[in-house]
């Protein structure tokens, strides 16, 4: 019959509506009509509000900084950053990892406010886009995440910062900037590290063939911190630097270098310390070059653990020997956060093994650290790096508080005579 078939169709689209379809065949309340009954509310994935925590309005001032979206109408930095911020929470090893695994959840990354890039626009932008935006923000960050942080250890200073590098071997098309020798190319990652706050203050990117000094003599130096570095800085004239900005030296002396003019030091028994004493390094560092460092020094040696001898060399001649020695322990800190960035984050997985494309990989990996460092501390649980990146990762898109990862999710309370199926009347 003529206008038969619209009021049918009309009445199944009725039909199912109400749980029943045209042919009194009983159907299960849908989705929708369970979200209308018990009026969840509205939580965000988890991914989304770790997103929230990103200084967007930082972002965009960088960006404009750098004239990164310039010339780019559709990935922007914004997108860009979301996309390799994914990419570390998520775990992902590739471009195309990222893009398989933003693509079967965009539609719960459009409210995140994030779109899955094809794999080779992602490629280009790792490439082409100014890695500065991004090393930039991370400086911010790290700003917004220790305001007026200053530390009391006595006696050995405010502020005390653990200097040292990691390599990251590459290899593959677009390594040739990074050729360290005939079979080898590989980058250094060059960090400056903050103990108390457990996190990284300042990093910089090199080729592998850079030598440790030559990066710290580019690095900004704090007035009054302690600093702590093994023996690839050892340098005399970036040692002379430190002591003009009134900054505390501990480290490593080497087996050849040794002090004259030496006063012995009343040693406190139980503490470790076979010796302390002061004295002056040697006035020069060849025939011809006089030693900048004319300042009395101090060397402590100290039994490790293993059996072995360790001389630690220092300015500071009135800290017990004890609370050096420690200090320098305490470099052991930077190697477990290397650790943390090439296993959990993954940053010896490349993707994109240019020279920009590496500086941008690896400011983002330090930006996602600070980020989990943060939820670390907002968690209203105790937890490890580890656990709380393992936790961000299996919940990354689930619709979840993300400071309760840790505890069991229960189920919502439904109301079980309300979501039991419709029968069709006979």
């Amino acid at each position: 019959m003529t206008g038969s078939s619209p009021r049918l169709s009309g009445s199944i689209l009725v039909g199912k509506a109400h749980g029943v379809d045209s042919k009194g065949v009983p159907s299960f309340a849908t989705h929708l009509d369970i979200k209308r009954t018990i009026a969840v509310p509205h939580i965000n994935t988890v991914f989304g509000d770790v997103m929230k925590l990103i200084p967007w309005n930082a972002v965009e001032r960088l960006t404009n900084e750098h004239g990164t979206d310039d010339r780019c109408h559709d990935f922007t930095t914004r997108r860009h950053l979301k996309a390799l911020l994914f990419g570390q929470l998520s775990g992902a090893c590739s471009l195309r990892d990222i893009h398989a695994s933003m693509t079967s959840h965009q539609a719960r990354l459009y409210h995140a406010g994030a779109e899955a890039p094809a794999r080779s626009t992602l490629a280009d932008a790792n490439s082409n886009r100014d890695s500065r935006v991004f090393s930039d923000l991370f400086m911010v960050m790290r700003d917004m995440a220790t305001p007026g942080a200053r530390r009391k250890m006595g006696k050995m200073g405010d502020a005390v910062r653990l200097v040292d590098s990691t390599s990251l071997r590459l290899a593959g098309v677009g390594t040739e900037w990074a050729r360290f020798s005939t079979h080898v190319c590989g980058a250094k990652a060059h960090v400056v590290y903050d103990p108390d706050l457990s996190r990284p203050i300042y990093h910089v990117v090199s080729e592998a063939k850079v030598n440790d000094i030559v990066a710290a003599k580019e690095m900004p130096i704090e007035v009054g911190a302690t600093y702590v570095f093994d023996l690839g800085y050892y340098d005399y004239r970036w040692w002379a630097k430190l002591v003009e900005a009134d900054c505390r030296i501990v480290t490593r002396l080497r087996k050849n270098t040794k002090l004259h003019s030496v006063t012995a030091m009343r040693l406190v028994p139980g503490t470790g310390v076979e010796s302390d004493s002061i004295g002056f390094l040697p006035a020069r560092q060849a025939k011809n070059r006089k030693n900048p460092m004319d300042c009395a020094m101090r060397e402590i040696v100290v039994t490790m653990e293993t059996g072995g001898i360790l001389r630690i060399l220092s300015n500071d001649l009135d800290a017990p020997a004890k609370e050096i020695a420690d200090l320098y322990k305490r470099r052991w800190q930077i190697e477990l956060f290397f650790r943390v960035m090439k296993q959990t984050l993954k940053i010896t997985h490349f993707m994109g093994r240019s020279d920009n494309a590496v500086r941008i990989q690896i400011a983002v990996a330090m930006i996602a650290f600070l980020l989990l460092s943060l939820l670390r501390k907002m968690a209203q649980v105790k937890q490890s790096m580890l656990e709380t990146t393992r936790l961000i990762r299996s919940n990354l898109m689930h619709r979840r508080d993300l400071t309760r990862l840790k505890q069991p999710q229960r189920p919502p309370t439904l109301d079980s005579t309300r979501l039991a199926p419709t029968w069709a009347s006979t």
